[in-house]
């Protein structure tokens, strides 16, 4: 059972015709046409979709998610326009973010120092984690 049709007359009685430039190049049995199938294209995995959100709505920018999680810019961009993301405005605190391993996260958390004074959120990211701290601007 083939999953496609033929591109022309959605005839689903189509046979392999060669290859072409490495890709399988079939033959319509009702109106003769060649042709070959598209690939779907590259599909990035939901968690990183996610992520690449969530790090938009604490206060990162495109080009931090970028950097993090390894997706372009425009990508996460195209991802906020989609899903339709709104951004808080709240111009009084800027997030800064650290990735850890498991037992500098601990080692960090461990300074009560470094906690006082500033919101933060830790989130799980790949087999790291990354802390978003949110301090307020100083005049």
């Amino acid at each position: 059972m083939k999953l496609f049709s033929c591109p022309k007359c959605q005839n689903n009685h189509i046979i392999k015709s060669g290859i072409v430039k490495g890709k399988q190049r079939y033959l319509c049995k009702k109106c003769s046409y060649y042709f070959t199938v598209n690939k779907l294209g590259k599909k990035i995995d939901n968690y990183y979709v996610t992520k690449a959100l969530q790090l938009y709505l604490e206060g990162l920018s495109y080009r931090e998610i970028e950097r993090i999680i390894g997706v372009s810019h425009v990508t996460v961009s195209n991802w906020v326009k989609e899903y339709k993301i709104k951004k808080p405005t709240n111009a009084n605190y800027h997030p800064t973010y650290r990735i850890f391993n498991h037992l500098e996260l601990v080692k960090y958390l461990k300074n009560k120092d470094q906690l006082a004074g500033a919101g933060m959120i830790i989130t799980e990211l790949g087999d790291k984690f990354m802390l978003i701290k949110w301090e307020r601007f100083r005049d």
